[in-house]
Formats: C-alpha cells, sequence, structure tokens
C-alpha cells in the first residue's frame, strides 16, 4: 500500500461519522441502521442540537479512497471460479459469498491463493480424517490364485494337528491304568479286615448264647422233682384213682 492511499484512508475515518437513526436508544426493536429521518416534526430532521447529525456532502471521503477496504484493496464478491477471472492482485481483493458450500469454497480458495490474490474472508477447513477401509469379504470363485494358495495351507496345518492329538491320548491311558492299579488294592486291604472282625463278633457271640442256655436247663431239671415231690393217685384194681 502506497504512503498516499494510507493519509488518504487515515483522512476518511477522521473525517468520517456515525450515523444513527432516530430513536434508536428508545426502543428495543429499532437497530442503529441508519434511516432518513421523515417526520413532520421530527427533531433530527429540523437538525436540533444533540439530536445525530445528518449524512451531507462534507462527510463524503476522498475520491481515491471511495468504496476501498481498509487494508487498501476493492473488494470484488465470488461465488464461483468463473468470477476469478481477470482480477488484478495488485489493486483487488476476493471476498467469497456467504451461500457457496464448504467443498465449493475450498477450491475458489485454493484457486484463489494460489493466483497471488488476498482473500478478506479466509478460512481454515478441516478435512475429514479418512477411515480405514474394512476388509471385505471373499466371495466364492473369486481369483483363481488365491484359491491355489490357500489349499495348500489347510493341507499342511491338517497333519500337524493328528499327532498333537495321538499324543495327547497316550499319557491319558497311562494315568488311568496308574490310578486303576493303585485303587484295587486298597479295595482289598479294606475288605480283609472287615471279614475278620464280623468272624471275631460271631464268635465272641456265640458262647454267650450257650452259657446262657445252660443255666436255664438246670432250673428246669432243678424244677422237675420239686413236681415230683408231690403224692401221686394210687390207682385201684377197677382202675378209679383214689386219693391218699
Amino acid at each position: 500500500m502506497a504512503t498516499e492511499v494510507k493519509r488518504l484512508i487515515q483522512v476518511r475515518t477522521d473525517k468520517g461519522a456515525r450515523f444513527k437513526r432516530d430513536g434508536y436508544g428508545k426502543k428495543r426493536q429499532l437497530s442503529d441502521s441508519w434511516r432518513k429521518p421523515r417526520g413532520q416534526h421530527n427533531k433530527q430532521r429540523e437538525q436540533k442540537k444533540a439530536k445525530g447529525a445528518l449524512p451531507k456532502p462534507g462527510f463524503g471521503s476522498p475520491v481515491a479512497v471511495r468504496g476501498m477496504h481498509p487494508s487498501g484493496f476493492f473488494e470484488v464478491l465470488v461465488t464461483s471460479l468463473k468470477d476469478l477471472e481477470g482480477l488484478d492482485p495488485k489493486t483487488q481483493a476476493v471476498r467469497i459469498g456467504g451461500t457457496v458450500g464448504t467443498r465449493k469454497r475450498a477450491i475458489i480458495q485454493e484457486q484463489a491463493v494460489s493466483a497471488g490474490l488476498k482473500v478478506l474472508n479466509a478460512r481454515v477447513i478441516k478435512t475429514p480424517k479418512a477411515k480405514p477401509a474394512k476388509a471385505k469379504p471373499v466371495k466364492k470363485g473369486e481369483g483363481k490364485e488365491k484359491a491355489e494358495k490357500k489349499a495348500p495351507a489347510k493341507k499342511a496345518a491338517a497333519p500337524a494337528k493328528k499327532p498333537a492329538k495321538k499324543a495327547e491320548t497316550k499319557p491319558t491311558a497311562g494315568k488311568t491304568e496308574e490310578k486303576a492299579d493303585k485303587k484295587a488294592p486298597v479295595k482289598k486291604a479294606a475288605a480283609k479286615p472287615k471279614a475278620g472282625k464280623t468272624e471275631e463278633k460271631a464268635d465272641k457271640k456265640a458262647p454267650v448264647k450257650k452259657a446262657a442256655a445252660k443255666p436255664k436247663a438246670e432250673k428246669t431239671a432243678e424244677a422237675k422233682p420239686k413236681a415230683a415231690a408231690k403224692p401221686k393217685a394210687k390207682t385201684t384194681k377197677t382202675g378209679v384213682k383214689k386219693n391218699e
């Protein structure tokens, strides 16, 4: 930017005024954007003191910098790639329209920067990260070379599994035989003492019963002579019994 242009822009800022519509500070629904007062008794239109200035020729900016952006470039609104054709990067700057989408904006912005043009409303556009591609399932009969490579792999894996199974079964059989040999003598040894105990119990019980039976027989023998001591009835020749 030339020094003369900078000076004229500074003159414009010092000379310029901020025009505000009448009543913007009284009602909330009114903004400060300029509207010409048209009321018959409007104090701003009649230029009363402290009611706000009206736009007049004296507030105009220098002709050389009129309509110029504060950066020292003249704005050009761009909405497509065709609008970039024929622009001067020394005096003109680009402003991308607000209706342009993100994908199209990125293309226009890259094209303008490569052409040396200044973008007044440039944005940092984030590119989405590419997701890792998922492995697609292979269909049947697709790719003869793949099928040939897979076939030997399966054959090589099959014989490796068979000897592993046989090796596992042999030690298990030996373990079961050892367990059976260990359990057999334990059962036989336990059976012998049980039989001896039962025989000893039977021998002990038998004499007890016989000894108990003998005194009973003696008691009966002693009881018989007591019964014989009683007088017996004598029989007569006629066969009639007579008591003595």
